[in-house]
């Protein structure tokens, strides 16, 4: 069954549509630390060796997280539209299709509920490696009705960032998206459902500016890059040099803006840890 064919109801990822990772082949970390690749994945996407957090997307997580890997999809078959009748190198709908057919998603989100430890919870998972888990009108209103869902059937949020920021093939839509999902995770607020938000490598720009710092926790895998402009654009803008590990989760969590860094191999415990206190 094909990525396309789903439906938004039952279990949404059958056996057979699962990406295993192939025998006889090889991960290599940044700190040069090499594991193979079916270990990799045992492990949950953390070497061994140096603790280095793989970036993984919506598939992994929602692997890990939900029951026996259980879950309902929403909106699966949301897409772009080109309302701006973009264009640079190639036609905004151009590099849509190209990304989907790359990827096998549908956009830079996707979002499902089901069990986590028995607990329900609705999550929302954005995808690096679909124009960089750039923030565009689906993204937004992706998030925005799982909230609601959230909201409806009084089910604990989990957001899980990883992206580069707004989409500039949307220009001001994009920002838009800020401003509602805000807006959508005060009504959460109000209802004292609680919310999750968990930021992974790399969460900046717009995405960073609203719901990936809202969370009643905000948390953050090691290592992971957390910050509005990047390193470099703020060196260049300051004119001086930045300080050792500037914008790392740990950094981040130093000054005051996270409060807790969670191993990906305790995730689900955490979290199910957290959640039946504030319940």
């Amino acid at each position: 069954m094909s990525w396309f064919k789903r439906k938004d109801k039952g279990i949404q990822t059958p056996t057979e549509a699962k990406k295993e990772a192939p025998d006889g082949l090889w991960y290599k970390t940044p700190s040069g630390k090499i594991i193979h690749t079916r270990e990799l994945k045992n492990n949950a996407y953390v070497s061994p060796e140096d603790d280095y957090h793989v970036r993984i997307g919506s598939n992994e997580y929602f692997e890990i997280l939900f029951d026996d890997n259980r879950f309902t999809e929403l909106d699966a078959t949301m897409e772009s539209g080109d309302p701006l009748g973009f264009e640079d190198t190639k036609k905004y709908p151009d590099r849509i299709k190209a990304s989907q057919k790359k990827t096998e998603l549908r956009d830079a989100t996707r979002t499902a509920q089901g069990k986590m430890n028995g607990l329900p919870l609705t999550i929302a998972c954005m995808d690096f490696s679909f124009i960089g888990g750039s923030m565009g009108s689906v993204v937004g209103e992706k998030i925005s009705r799982a909230i609601d869902h959230s909201l409806v059937n009084k089910k604990p949020f989990l957001m899980i960032s990883k992206s580069g920021g707004a989409r500039m093939m949307e220009a001001g839509l994009s920002l838009m998206q800020m401003a509602k999902t805000s807006a959508k995770l005060a009504l959460l607020s109000e209802a004292k459902i609680p919310y999750i938000s968990l930021m992974t490598d790399p969460t900046t720009g717009g995405v960073t500016a609203s719901y990936a710092m809202l969370g009643d926790f905000n948390i953050a895998e090691p290592g992971a890059l957390i910050g509005f402009a990047g390193p470099r654009v703020i060196r260049e803008t300051i004119g001086k040099g930045l300080p050792k590990g500037f914008q790392s989760a740990e950094f981040v969590r130093d000054h005051g803006f996270l409060d807790f860094i969670v191993d990906r191999r305790n995730l689900k415990s955490k979290l199910t840890t957290l959640l039946k206190m504030v319940q």
